[in-house]
């Protein structure tokens, strides 16, 4: 909590409750008779209650006798139906007045009698006492002969006896029951005489401590809430270098200074925006979040993770920590459920109990120390699917965090937006020049969509390696796949009676057509050079596969006789991928060879045309290609 807790002499609740409690104190001597008092008429109101129910009791007593002899029954159903009715009303309230007569002669009103939450003691004058003990006796001797009429079985009383006894007997307990709550009311009304007295001068010196307190509150509390107004007022306007003073440590300070952090919030986060928008790289990206989202959220890795092509699967893009990792840019794992499904809305999870709790994500992620991790999908105008994942090592990330997290999510998208949209825009436009070139060359349409896949399955499997697993990253493998069908983009400069010969060249022709890796690249360095002048690089590796997929692995190749590791992995990735297509395609001038064929050609030529760890690589792929092979297929 930003609120830092104060001491209680300085909260203002406190400084409240000392203010009342000293009224009472002033006061606590010519107010407490009237408290007195006021609890004594408080029981009174229970007595005259309770006396009231007498009277009430004896009064239906007789009313229900005099109504039982007019209608006493004639039969034994009737009988019996009376048992039912009026010998247990008869008995409730024979039992409710032997109560109260008892609770008033001891003076002690059980909780059950009044409904309060702990027995009254009463007090009552000479006369009230004196018509208690009239009453009492006379209920003593009415009770009894009631019993007597009643007979000795009382599971078949003699009803008719009873209400007769009733009848002539009735008359004096209700007089008697009246004459008693007259005595409590008048006990009532010289209590209350001596309330008045004592209440006037009560009320006369509260309002003058009230009034005192009212004038210490204005003091403390209404002009330093007026101050913190006028300080809120000026951030409103705009200026958030304003600050709200801090007086006292109050609640109302600590609002304050609560506030005050809330401007500085927002500073770093316009900060925060800048310094975003003016980085043109993902990892000066990710540093700047890390270094400035530490004052907002726990933060101890921070990463990006772009959706594979095929939408299977997510790898990791780019990472910043301080701290020692093991992950390596590049690692594929299996999506997660719901990691790109968020709508820009982060979701949190733990690394013990969550979604991905079982993957091989969570796996890694919690070897790294980490606890807990808040994801936030990332999805551009371009169609881009990514997830910026955050993680920490305390336990989770709250609410607020996330909130957060939700509220820069927008910025991050649009920074990733700005990164990528122009190289997308630019691969566009080169791919656009590679269909050219292939629809001047007599192959196929779906070559290039088969050996763009087959290059970034190789690339994937090559990144499992160790020697390679620095050097293959996600964007790398994302290169591959989009630049390798660029690798015949400089047919577009090969004379069309070469290029459209439908039979063997000649060593004139061959050698035309050998410039064709050399055109291809000149074109992708030309545009590699504005993109440069602009802060970015795009075409490396679209410069390494064009002017090194005809270069043998033994040195034989063209155009400049590259050997071994000279030549750009990216350039010996995708020349096993052309060739094997080309192999398992059906061409013009031949028909396309099965697979068992193609790979032991290719196994012939694995140290010469083609590097040995590509090849391996391409074996441990070929389930994935053959899935391809099989959609794409041209036979």
């Amino acid at each position: 909590s930003l609120i830092m807790k104060s001491n209680w002499i300085h909260s203002i609740r406190s400084q409240i409750i000392i203010a009342i409690l000293v009224i009472f104190a002033l006061l606590g001597a010519s107010l407490g008779y009237t408290l007195y008092a006021l609890r004594l008429r408080q029981h009174d109101y229970l007595i005259l209650n309770l006396s009231a129910q007498l009277r009430v009791l004896s009064q239906t007593m007789l009313d229900q006798a005099i109504h039982y002899q007019d209608q006493a029954p004639d039969d034994y159903d009737k009988y019996n139906r009376d048992l039912g009715t009026y010998w247990q009303d008869l008995q409730k309230q024979t039992e409710l007045y032997q109560t109260i007569i008892t609770a008033l002669q001891t003076r002690q009103l059980d909780k059950k009698l009044t409904g309060h939450h702990e027995t009254i003691y009463c007090n009552f004058d000479k006369g009230s006492r004196s018509q208690l003990q009239i009453l009492s006796t006379q209920w003593f001797n009415f009770n009894a002969g009631l019993k007597n009429s009643l007979g000795s079985n009382l599971k078949e009383p003699k009803l008719t006896a009873a209400s007769g006894y009733i009848t002539k007997s009735g008359d004096t307990l209700i007089a008697s029951s009246n004459k008693l709550a007259t005595e409590f009311q008048r006990m009532m009304e010289v209590k209350v005489n001596q309330i008045r007295l004592f209440l006037g001068i009560s009320i006369g010196l509260g309002l003058a401590l009230v009034l005192g307190m009212f004038y210490v509150t204005r003091r403390t509390i209404t002009n330093p809430i007026k101050a913190t107004l006028t300080g809120f007022d000026r951030v409103s306007r705009g200026d958030f270098q304003a600050v709200v003073p801090v007086t006292g440590k109050s609640e109302i300070a600590q609002m304050a200074m609560a506030f005050n952090h809330l401007t500085e919030r927002l500073n770093a986060m316009f900060r925060l925006t800048d310094k975003i928008n003016q980085g043109k790289q993902l990892d000066e990206m990710l540093q700047f979040i890390y270094e400035e989202f530490q004052s907002f959220v726990p933060l101890d890795w921070v990463g990006v993770f772009y959706l594979t092509p095929d939408g299977e699967r997510i790898s990791l893009e780019r990472f910043f920590t301080l701290h020692t990792s093991s992950l390596l840019q590049g690692a594929l794992f299996a999506l997660p459920a719901n990691m790109m499904e968020s709508g820009g809305k982060p979701i949190a999870f733990s690394l013990k109990n969550s979604a991905i709790s079982n993957s091989q994500l969570s796996i890694c992620l919690a070897d790294e120390g980490l606890n807990a991790t808040a994801s936030v999908c990332l999805i551009n105008k371009l169609g881009l699917r990514a997830t910026m994942l955050f993680a920490t090592k305390e336990k989770n990330y709250t609410a607020d965090h996330l909130e957060f997290l939700s509220n820069i999510a927008s910025v991050v998208s649009n920074v990733l937006e700005k990164t990528l949209v122009m190289e997308n825009l630019v691969r566009a436009a080169v791919e656009g020049l590679a269909k050219l070139a292939e629809s001047r060359d007599p192959e196929t349409g779906d070559h290039l969509i088969r050996m763009a896949q087959y290059s970034m399955h190789i690339a994937e499997e090559l990144a499992q390696v160790d020697a390679y697993k620095h050097l293959i990253t996600p964007a790398y493998v994302r290169d591959i796949f989009h630049f390798a069908p660029m690798h015949d983009i400089g047919k577009v400069g090969i004379r069309d009676d070469v290029l459209l010969k439908p039979g063997k060249l000649d060593e004139a022709e061959m050698k035309e057509m050998q410039r064709h890796p050399t055109i291809g690249a000149d074109v992708l360095k030309k545009a590699e050079q504005q993109i440069e002048s602009m802060g970015h690089s795009i075409f490396k590796i679209g410069i390494e596969i064009a002017a090194g997929h005809h270069e043998k692995y033994d040195g034989s190749g063209y155009p400049a006789q590259l050997k071994g590791e000279e030549i750009p992995l990216s350039a010996r990735i995708v020349a096993a991928a052309d060739v094997f297509d080309a192999l398992t395609s059906k061409r013009p001038y031949k028909e396309a060879w099965p697979i068992e064929k193609a790979l032991a050609l290719m196994d012939e030529q694995t140290g010469k045309h083609f590097d040995p760890a590509v090849m391996a690589a391409m074996k441990r792929a070929l389930p994935r290609m053959l899935v391809i092979y099989e959609r794409l297929k041209h036979v």
